[in-house]
């Protein structure tokens, strides 16, 4: 019995040092900046939304936000950084639609599961985009083209996988095109690549485009989305063209699995109020990256359901993943 009342003494006095100790953590958090990993290239969507996060985050967290770029494997590598790091709120993650979709490519060995989403703040459509002096004035056109030399026509996409390349392959898929898919580490380098002729068109998100848009370099025929976007009012939907597809990513911030409640509680507060910022709503609006926020439990209710969503698409299309 002695013994059995020393256990449990002990047990109690442990319980009350680990919760002193969150306590203190939480009090403390946080005392030096916090790390945001992005897990692809600089230049793209998901770089801008995680710079414009972490500018509007100055007066939130006084000791700052750095944003190091960690890109490869369509994400893999920037996520398995951030998810093996100490889970002490000192780094974070953008978390993209990609988290969803890898595991099921088995490109990826975890899941939405295995992180802590804190909170959604964006979302875009897919979309075809050619330059300016392309041929294919329309979309129909592009389709026209392809119908004629199945798999010659050069799609860039964001990497195996990726968002962009799922994107490309259900738009052979509803269209019984065929194109000839080729990956990049990122939108912003196949962006590049199409500037340069080196690619007939590009599946990326309007956004990513919307500077050369207006520079006249490069035109988009086409969003994957239900509805027409207030920025592209003069860009149609693939489903006005009778192709019945609408599909896009979202990122937002998440941690590793296992964080301290108090610091995730801390770090939902105030990522709540960043996202009110008209700094980051604006920046976001001026570089045509759809504002979207959700909190942690909405964004992992959307996790959920693309998960389900991709799992049930993706054994129908061709992707490769070597």
């Amino acid at each position: 019995m002695i013994q059995i009342r020393r256990t449990l003494v002990a047990t109690m006095a442990l319980a009350a040092c680990t919760l002193a100790s969150g306590l203190a953590l939480a009090a403390d958090y946080p005392d030096h900046p916090i790390e945001l990993v992005v897990p692809f290239q600089p230049g793209g969507g998901t770089d801008a939304v995680a710079r414009a996060f972490a500018v509007a985050a100055q007066k939130h967290f006084p000791k700052g936000v750095v944003v190091v770029n960690k890109s490869g494997a369509s994400g893999g590598i920037g996520w398995n950084y951030m998810m093996n790091a100490k889970p002490d709120g000192y780094t974070l993650g953008i978390v993209t639609v990609e988290m969803v979709i890898l595991p099921h490519l088995n490109l990826f060995n975890r899941t939405y599961a295995d992180v802590t989403p804190i909170a959604q703040l964006n979302a875009d459509p897919a979309s075809i985009i050619v330059r300016t002096d392309s041929p294919y004035k329309t979309i129909e056109d592009f389709m026209a083209a392809a119908r004629k030399e199945p798999g010659k026509m050069t799609i860039g996409t964001s990497g195996n996988g990726s968002i962009y390349d799922i994107a490309a392959a259900a738009f052979e898929d509803k269209t019984r095109l065929q194109f000839n898919r080729i990956p990049y580490q990122g939108a912003a380098p196949s962006i590049l690549s199409l500037l340069s002729n080196q690619l007939d068109a590009v599946s990326a998100s309007p956004g990513e485009a919307a500077a050369h848009v207006a520079a006249g370099k490069l035109r988009i025929l086409a969003v994957m989305a239900n509805q027409r976007l207030a920025e592209f009012r003069d860009v149609p939907t693939l489903k006005e063209k009778n192709v019945d597809l609408a599909i896009g990513t979202w990122r937002g911030i998440m941690g590793p699995k296992g964080l301290p409640p108090q610091v995730v509680q801390m770090l939902k507060t105030s990522v709540a109020e960043i996202a009110k910022e008209p700094e980051l709503q604006n920046t976001l609006k001026k570089l045509n990256l759809g504002y979207v926020y959700a909190d942690d439990e909405g964004f992992k209710a959307v996790m959920a359901r693309d998960n389900q969503a991709f799992k049930d698409m993706i054994p129908r299309l061709k992707i490769v993943t070597n």
